[in-house]
């Protein structure tokens, strides 16, 4: 999709200085934004953000080098949006369809400061019958920081839908070898790495140091979460409501992945995820909606 064939129901959502829609890579199209503090890319195929970045500073988001950018796949970094399951699902997506799903931007709106908000919509889809009363959003508020919503609304006359969620957010560090994650010490969690299928572990006490293949789900953990890179002097906070469960994901070189992503570079990445899976999975009644928030931000590390 070349710009010049924008939609022009997506034309009339720009905003001068503040709002772009360009046809990114694989042509898909993706929606740029600018602010006074920051910048932003967010694709409408998996309301997929691929970029966040403050002013004067590294990017906050990492991004495969080999993603895939097809309306078959979901893309390699940035935030997918896993739901309305994550993991695994004989005969279905991985991580849910929500991520290989074309969303439809529907309202945008700057601030007189120059802050941005983005509001998403997931669209029927005509073989997801099940999940059609299970009304999906997405809204993105792009300024200093990043917050997403990640919004469901059972709107069916008597069905409870059992379903789980998660922002899968792959962060940018300087190196992974002077990362250290912290606001998980207390927090018992489920090892899935080297095939460990989920085996329960213990509370640590510590601040993580990733040194190898790192898969964990750390299970009734609501609290914030701090990426601390002693080479790129910052701290990332992940701050989050609404979400039990917290999974710290770094492949290294042994975990074997599709073509999209590059073994190096687990050194320049770490995924901390914030939503509700596993036994944190929730059960929306009809008539009920939730939301799970994420707050990202950053500040120099001292």
């Amino acid at each position: 999709m070349q710009s010049s064939v924008i939609p022009e129901k997506l034309r009339r959502l720009e905003i001068p200085d503040r709002v772009e829609i360009v046809a990114g890579n694989g042509n898909l199209p993706m929606v740029k934004v600018r602010t006074p503090w920051s910048s932003a890319e967010i694709y409408l195929h998996g309301a997929h953000v691929s970029g966040f970045q403050k002013n004067g500073e590294a990017p906050l988001i990492f991004m495969s080098r080999k993603s895939y950018f097809a309306t078959d796949k979901a893309i390699r970094g940035g935030v997918p949006i896993c739901f309305p399951w994550f993991g695994n699902r004989d005969g279905e997506p991985s991580h849910g369809f929500a991520r290989i799903t074309a969303w439809e931007l529907v309202k945008t709106n700057a601030t007189d400061d120059g802050t941005v908000t983005l509001h998403f919509a997931l669209p029927e889809i005509p073989d997801r019958e099940a999940w059609r009363s299970l009304r999906t959003e997405f809204v993105a508020t792009i300024g200093e920081t990043l917050t997403m919503e990640l919004i469901a609304a059972n709107e069916s006359c008597g069905k409870t839908y059992e379903m789980e969620n998660c922002l899968h957010t792959y962060f940018h560090v300087g190196d992974i070898g002077a990362v250290s994650i912290h606001g998980l010490e207390g927090a018992a969690y489920l090892d899935f790495a080297f095939g460990a299928n989920g085996t329960p572990k213990p509370a640590e006490g510590d601040a993580l140091k990733i040194v190898r293949e790192t898969n964990r789900t750390y299970v009734d953990t609501a609290g914030t979460v701090e990426i601390r890179d002693d080479k790129l002097k910052r701290i990332i906070r992940v701050e989050k409501s609404n979400s039990q469960s917290t999974v710290v994901w770094n492949p290294w070189t042994t975990q074997k992945l599709p073509d999209d992503f590059e073994p190096a570079e687990h050194a320049q990445m770490v995924c901390v995820e914030s939503g509700n899976v596993k036994q944190n999975k929730l059960s929306l009644a009809p008539g009920k909606d939730t939301t799970l928030k994420v707050v990202l931000s950053s500040l120099p590390l001292k």
